[in-house]
């Protein structure tokens, strides 16, 4: 991979379960493009952590302020934030704390949250381990995953902490939503995204706010870093290279 600092800086945040590994198959093809990508295992989903089951979306937040920092972006050359999934609790977090440091965000089969939303408040439970398959199906689609692949994901998924899933994220720096921002609509298309951000949908309420939006399909299912994985880096390598 270059380290050429005039290339785009991308930093690539998993959602649910998932630590920097998921990003394996898109990283191969991003290094070939001029592009300083790196992938981040979120404070909470390191398997080896034994408080993992703790750490919160302060954490979270906070871990990807300090990649940011050790990437030595600053406004001058800010980076482009990659966030599949659950991972848009804590990007939403990072990017209101310094939407300076930000050129664009990309959202991947998923969508910037609303103040004081959560992903699930009221989960009773310490952690929420990745669920049977025939179960997830019926939240996510999986299409375009291979039995390779799902053994992959059962043996190195990582319960996602409980404090996690039910802290509300605290955003209010409107600056936020003046950051360029691309949705890269996998499991649901952009036609039904869209309609679902005119009407108030919880999912995608934010999307309406976004001063400026770019729209990608990318049909398959909810996790594309494995079923369009070259794909989606052509998508992520163009959304890096915009210069508005």
């Amino acid at each position: 991979m270059t380290t050429d600092t005039n290339s785009p800086i991308i930093v690539l945040v998993a959602g649910h379960w998932l630590g920097a590994w998921a990003w394996d198959d898109v990283l191969e093809h991003l290094e070939t493009d001029r592009a300083r990508a790196v992938a981040v295992t979120l404070p909470g989903l390191d398997g080896d952590d034994p408080a993992r089951s703790t750490r919160t979306l302060d954490d979270q937040a906070e871990a990807i302020d300090d990649l940011l920092t050790r990437l030595d972006v600053s406004e001058e050359q800010p980076a482009t934030l990659v966030a599949h999934s659950g991972a848009n609790a804590p990007v939403s977090m990072a990017l209101d704390r310094h939407p300076e440091l930000v050129h664009r965000v990309v959202w991947v089969d998923s969508g910037p949250m609303a103040n004081r939303s959560a992903f699930a408040p009221g989960f009773p439970e310490e952690e929420l381990p990745l669920p049977p398959f025939e179960v997830l199906a019926q939240q996510a689609s999986l299409d375009g995953l291979s039995t390779d692949v799902l053994e992959r994901f059962r043996s190195r998924a990582v319960p996602e902490p409980g404090p996690v899933l039910r802290q509300p994220v605290e955003l209010a720096n409107d600056a936020r939503t003046a950051v360029p921002t691309t949705l890269v609509c996998c499991s649901i298309p952009s036609s039904q995204v869209l309609d679902m951000a005119r009407e108030g949908h919880p999912l995608f309420a934010e999307v309406a706010n976004l001063e400026t939006l770019d729209v990608v399909d990318l049909p398959t299912g909810h996790w594309p870093m494995w079923s369009r994985a070259r794909d989606l880096a052509e998508v992520i390598r163009s959304a890096a290279s915009r210069t508005s």
